[in-house]
């Protein structure tokens, strides 16, 4: 085997042990701004932030609230939420207004997190980097994991008026013609949450020969070849330092001063290997692992797609429901197949208020789980049997550390600038990740806390 296969070889070694060598993190902060603000103090929890996606849009008759005397009320699609209400924001009209035009009625929305236009493209995608990865490249030495990208259904391959359906697949993207891979199964996302350090060893041992090979390069190849190896070695320390990094947080959870994660050790079994047959079971134990890498402050940032846009599951388990979600989606008025639609509605903010009930249990001391995150539940459309994505269905749970104030709906639809992305800026902000823009918006929302 020739030196250059050897390398090759090695760096796809890397790759198939779940590490990827990628740019400078560095490089990736002096890009986006100011480092991240720390918390508080050492006796305080940090702030977390997910972003939960359902496809295919909602019954636009039953979602949304009301401002009372007596506060909030909760449309009905909105009601399972009742006990958390007071942790909850419902937020009216923020849109995306890179899709309204131009061809396809799903593809070119899905830009919730980055706001910027969807390339028209079989082929070189583009989307732009999202905010959950922005924000994991400045905070994502501070815990094992930079982030955790969750989903239940995997990419499918077809096009459709010019674009490959990859992007309904997708909400997080690590650079704008990057995806970041999603673990669609629950045993290998909850393998990445108890590491005990074995695989970053080996990873350390396989680096050493890496840097060892590629030295021995020096001086034999092309100026424009050095280039590209110089590059190369800047991507290997970079992973370096996140094993470095890991190991430290990993021994400050066990002998460390200040604040300690509530939780250390699994709260629930190891989950069976392969996609759970049962719907219901799937999307549970990916919530509850996306909590559970909260509570070990695994990770502060999150995202998580319940289902894909143009989604097939299938929610017979609610009785009576034919057809898959996108398919219910397209009622036509129906009342019968409305209905339907309406019920997996319901369903999936029952599943929400169950995870923010879950992280309200869970004490941080002068503050629960859920008053220490920012949880962001989103749709790419409002109106999914009408396409329409002039406004969006967004809610924003939690406390956000004492930044957000709950019990309330604000509503921005007849506000000139009501664009999506000013909600990521503020929330961005909030989590100690300060940019001047992000995506379309160029001032942050102000009426949060």
């Amino acid at each position: 085997m020739s030196r250059f296969n050897q390398n090759s070889s090695r760096r796809l070694f890397l790759r198939n042990t779940g590490i990827a060598l990628g740019l400078p993190w560095l490089e990736s902060m002096n890009a986006w701004g100011s480092t991240a603000g720390k918390a508080a103090s050492a006796n305080e929890a940090p702030r977390r932030f997910a972003a939960l996606f359902m496809g295919n849009g909602v019954n636009p008759h039953h979602w949304g609230a009301t401002n009372t005397e007596q506060g909030m009320e909760l449309m009905k699609t909105l009601s399972p939420l009742e006990p958390v209400k007071d942790r909850l924001l419902v937020m009216k009209g923020l849109w995306n207004p890179t899709t309204i035009e131009g061809p396809g009625g799903h593809y070119p929305k899905m830009n919730v997190l980055s706001g910027l236009t969807v390339k028209q493209t079989t082929t070189d995608v583009q989307v732009g980097t999202t905010m959950d990865q922005v924000m994991a490249r400045q905070l994502g030495d501070r815990t094992p994991m930079s982030s955790i990208v969750l989903g239940t259904e995997p990419p499918r391959y077809s096009t459709d008026s010019g674009f490959t359906s990859l992007y309904s697949a997708y909400i997080s993207w690590s650079s704008p013609t990057t995806p970041a891979p999603k673990e669609i199964y629950p045993q290998q996302a909850f393998d990445q949450l108890f590491d005990d350090g074995s695989k970053r060893r080996r990873d350390k041992s396989v680096l050493d020969l890496v840097l060892a090979e590629a030295n021995s390069l020096r001086g034999k190849v092309s100026s424009r070849d050095a280039q590209k190896l110089d590059e190369y070695f800047t991507s290997v320390r970079e992973l370096e330092q996140r094993i470095e990094r890991a190991e430290k947080s990993s021994q400050k959870e066990t002998g460390g001063q200040g604040w300690q994660p509530a939780v250390t050790k699994p709260t629930f079994p190891r989950p069976e290997s392969g996609i759970p047959t049962d719907v219901r079971d799937h999307l549970k134990l990916q919530l509850d692992i996306m909590v559970l890498a909260f509570q070990m402050d695994r990770t502060r940032i999150a995202t998580m797609m319940l289902n894909n846009d143009l989604s097939g599951m299938n929610f017979g388990f609610l009785g009576n429901i034919k057809g898959g979600q996108h398919e219910l989606s397209h009622h036509a008025g129906n009342a019968e197949r409305l209905d339907m639609y309406q019920r997996v509605n319901q369903y999936h903010m029952q599943l929400l208020s169950e995870t923010l009930q879950k992280m309200d249990q869970t004490d941080e001391g002068e503050r629960s789980l859920l008053d220490n995150s920012m949880i962001l539940f989103c749709s790419s459309l409002w109106d999914g049997n009408a396409h329409d994505s002039r406004q969006l269905p967004i809610l924003m749970a939690g406390g956000g550390g004492g930044t957000l104030r709950g019990g309330r709906m604000l509503d921005y639809s007849k506000q000139e600038n009501r664009k999506l992305c000013r909600l990521h800026l503020a929330v961005m902000e909030r989590m100690g990740v300060k940019t001047e823009q992000f995506g379309d918006a160029e001032s942050a929302l102000t009426d949060l806390g």
